[in-house]
């Protein structure tokens, strides 16, 4: 431990331990820890950017019945929920996997999705946006809107029904 203490004149040719932590690893790595580094100092990756993202994306993806409801100050778990439909199991299976993807690239780190085998239902955790995928039917079934919707705070969103 005293290695990262190493007095700049002393004579000793060893790095201290953290610029020998950095030179050992791959310059892949290095190059990969700095950007996302500065993209998470960018002003710009805030929460509402996210949810745009999400919102743009899911649009692209000619996802159907967006809807998002927003958490902030009423839930610690996500400041926006985003639930949103698809036509077929392979449509909301090929939405997820292009969500995560997106979200990965714009920087905000590697989203976690669960139910894509099944794809009835996937459910994407990109921190402060939770998407909820749904095929039609399992969508009604379980209606999440209707549980999760605050006194005038549901926002249907214009697009495609």
């Amino acid at each position: 431990m005293m290695d990262a203490f190493l007095a700049p004149n002393s004579g000793d040719t060893r790095l201290p331990m953290t610029e020998a932590l950095i030179a050992s690893l791959p310059q892949g790595a290095v190059q990969a820890a700095a950007g996302a580094a500065n993209a998470l100092a960018r002003s710009d990756m805030g929460p509402a950017a996210l949810h745009g993202l999400v919102l743009a994306q899911l649009d692209d993806d000619q996802a159907q019945d967006v809807v998002s409801i927003p958490l902030e100050g009423k839930s610690s778990i996500a400041d926006h929920m985003v639930i949103a439909s698809g036509r077929s199991t392979r449509q909301v299976a090929s939405m997820a996997q292009k969500l995560a993807e997106k979200i990965k690239q714009a920087g905000y780190g590697h989203a976690r999705v669960e139910g894509l085998p099944a794809a009835d239902w996937v459910l994407i955790d990109a921190g402060d946006v939770v998407i909820h995928l749904f095929r039609p039917e399992v969508r009604s079934f379980y209606n999440l809107e209707r549980m999760w919707s605050f006194e005038g705070s549901e926002t249907p969103l214009l697009g495609r029904s």
